[in-house]
Formats: C-alpha cells, sequence, structure tokens
C-alpha cells in the first residue's frame, strides 16, 4: 500500500517534469558530402534562353515534404547549386518562367533528387538519385518525384523579363497636366497657378 502511495506522489512530478508537450521531432539541414557538391546539369536539359534574368541570376524557391513527420521546408537555389535537408539531396540545374505575355503562365524548374539509402542505421549513406526532370508549379502531373518518403515541387522561379520592371511614377506636375497642354475648367486656373 506505501508503494502505491509513493507512485501516485511522484506521478505529479513527472508529468511537471515533461511539461505536457512531447517535443517535434525535425529534420536538420546538414552539409552535401563532397563528391556530390559539384553539379553539372546535363545539357540538353539546361539552356539559357538568352531573354529575362541570366540563369545564373535566377532563384528557384522549391518546398520539400517528408512525409513521415509532415515537415516542410522552403529551400531557394540558383542554379548549380544543392542542398542537403536530412536524408534528401535536392539539386537545382535551372529555373524558368513563361513570358509574360504568354497565357497559361508556367514557372518550372529542373531539379534532380537524391535520397540516402542505408542497410544498417549506423552504415554510411549511399545516394541514389530518385529524380531528374522538369517539376511544374500549376502542372505538377506532368512530372512528379515518386518517392514514399519525400515529395518535391517547385513554388517559385524568382526572374524577370524586359518590360516588366515597374515604371517609374510620373511627377505630379506631369501626370495631371500632360504633355505641357493647358488645363481647362473651372479648377484649372487655381491648379495651373499653384504649380508655378
Amino acid at each position: 500500500m506505501r508503494a502505491c502511495g509513493a507512485l501516485l506522489c511522484l506521478a505529479p512530478l513527472a508529468l511537471v517534469a515533461c511539461n505536457g508537450a512531447p517535443s517535434a521531432p525535425g529534420a536538420t539541414e546538414t552539409e552535401v558530402p563532397k563528391d556530390l557538391s559539384t553539379f553539372a546539369p546535363p545539357s540538353a536539359a539546361v539552356r539559357d534562353s538568352g531573354i529575362g534574368t541570366p540563369l545564373k541570376d535566377r532563384v528557384a524557391t522549391l518546398g520539400i515534404l517528408n512525409k513521415r513527420n509532415n515537415l516542410t521546408h522552403d529551400v531557394k537555389l540558383k542554379p548549380g547549386e544543392s542542398r542537403r535537408w536530412g536524408d534528401v539531396i535536392v539539386r537545382l540545374a535551372s529555373c524558368e518562367r513563361t513570358l509574360p505575355w504568354e497565357r497559361p503562365p508556367e514557372t518550372g524548374a529542373f531539379v534532380q533528387v537524391l535520397v540516402a539509402q542505408r542497410d544498417h542505421p549506423e552504415d554510411k549513406p549511399t545516394w541514389a538519385k530518385v529524380f531528374s526532370g522538369w517539376l511544374f508549379k500549376n502542372s505538377p502531373s506532368l512530372n512528379v518525384v515518386e518517392h514514399p518518403v519525400y515529395d518535391v515541387w517547385v513554388k517559385d522561379c524568382a526572374m524577370s523579363f524586359p518590360g516588366e520592371e515597374s515604371p517609374e511614377p510620373a511627377s505630379s506636375s506631369s501626370a495631371s497636366n500632360p504633355a505641357g497642354k493647358q488645363a481647362s475648367g473651372p479648377g484649372a486656373q487655381a491648379s495651373s497657378s499653384s504649380s508655378r
């Protein structure tokens, strides 16, 4: 009976020590192995169109989902870069957007996905390429990363085209009085005299 009483007294202390909320497991970003860090994209798959932002200056935002623990991670990569997140490495070769006047608008990225495989948890991982190809933001079913644990998708490609830059705001006098024409109407006298 005394043992039961002692357990009843220790139970609340054990609950207080736990804070009542278990900590969520998280994948940590780690370094890409040196032999996998250099990435030469297939030349046939990646060509700079010469229109818009140069390929080397574009930035793709990719989403990664770990289906085991439902954790997502956004990765920003430039072409030629690789990033490791837990047991997955994502490489970006290129990203593109359709021209602003083309319909339907589309954003795509040429991506390679490598996943660590181990026979035993303490073994050094071997990296297997599970996907290599174009992924499309608005048409994800065209090409899918088929893996039981990881999913990768395109969120954005930061690039611009000529003419997309925001125009400089016109000065207030030229906006209200284009081409220097005299304003007419009841309030014209007051506005033209105030701008002098």
